[in-house]
């Protein structure tokens, strides 16, 4: 099965917590069931703030990497 193409894309990078989440909601609010959102981000915490919110929301992370400091986050409207 191939994963759903990617709906939205936010770059977060020189935006510390909370606002690439809160963003990342505002946007996720505007996607359909099974929409995707990229998101980038470099402030260190957000890896553990984007697992909290996706816990938290329902929202499932589909991906997570980092590459030299940045951070990519891959959400899917629940």
């Amino acid at each position: 099965m191939v994963d759903p193409p990617i709906k939205a894309r936010l770059d977060a990078r020189g935006l510390a917590c909370p606002l690439p989440v809160l963003k990342a909601r505002e946007i996720l609010n505007t996607l359909q069931p099974g929409e995707r959102l990229e998101v980038l981000a470099d402030d260190p915490i957000a890896p553990l703030d984007f697992a909290a919110f996706s816990f938290r929301s329902g929202h499932p992370l589909r991906e997570k990497s980092a590459d030299s400091g940045t951070f990519r986050f891959v959400l899917e409207h629940k």
